[in-house]
């Protein structure tokens, strides 16, 4: 009899652990998914892995903003014209989040920055969905870099095509198009006044 009991508390546990570690490597799993449809630009698959709405938060800027499902599409579309490059650098479960270290370079950061941006990033779940994103520190980030760039890209587009106006703001595909073609604009720009210079 007490054979038995134990036996099937034991087989009890180990379903149990067993349960539990596979909804931890699926918790991964999602979060892993969710930095490559970034990667692929893929909506469909970006979808399946979210709640019907995402928040996400910027800890040191004490910002943050939720999204429905159709505005973080549009956002991601905005997202994917600077042709992005999103790599895992680190990727832990800590019992319900996921903690990960990422680093992100794209045509918008490579003018801005100049190297990729690497932030910690914490993401919380709600089932098997995921409910918020959390930038918690900016680990490579040269905020003096950044804003001389980009104050400097709004100024001169400022002067010399207004047409592009609010293209810093306008986290549409269509905003990404026009923040695309002021970047070319004013590279094509200062290569000019620097060839001259020889």
């Amino acid at each position: 009899m007490n054979r038995t009991v134990i036996l099937s508390l034991l087989l009890i546990i180990g379903f149990i652990s067993c349960k539990t570690s596979e909804r931890e490597i699926n918790r991964l799993e999602i979060a892993k998914n969710y930095y490559k449809a970034l990667n692929s630009s893929d909506n469909l698959k970006m979808a399946l892995l979210l709640t019907d709405s995402l928040v996400t938060k910027e800890t040191e800027y004490n910002y943050e903003q939720t999204f429905s499902v159709e505005e973080f599409m549009e956002w991601l579309k905005w997202d994917a014209v600077f042709s992005p490059t999103y790599e895992i650098l680190q990727m832990e479960q800590k019992d319900t989040i996921v903690k990960a270290k990422i680093s992100k370079i794209d045509k918008r950061i490579s003018f801005l920055h100049l190297v990729p941006i690497v932030t910690n990033q914490v993401i919380r779940f709600d089932n098997d969905k995921i409910i918020s994103i959390e930038t918690t520190e900016y680990i490579v980030f040269n905020d003096s870099t950044f804003v001389k760039n980009r104050d400097n890209i709004v100024s001169w587009i400022d002067e010399n095509h207004p047409e592009l106006n609010g293209f810093l703001h306008d986290q549409t595909e269509t905003g990404g198009l026009k923040y695309l073609k002021a970047i070319e604009l004013y590279k094509n720009k200062n290569n000019v006044q620097q060839d001259h210079n020889h």
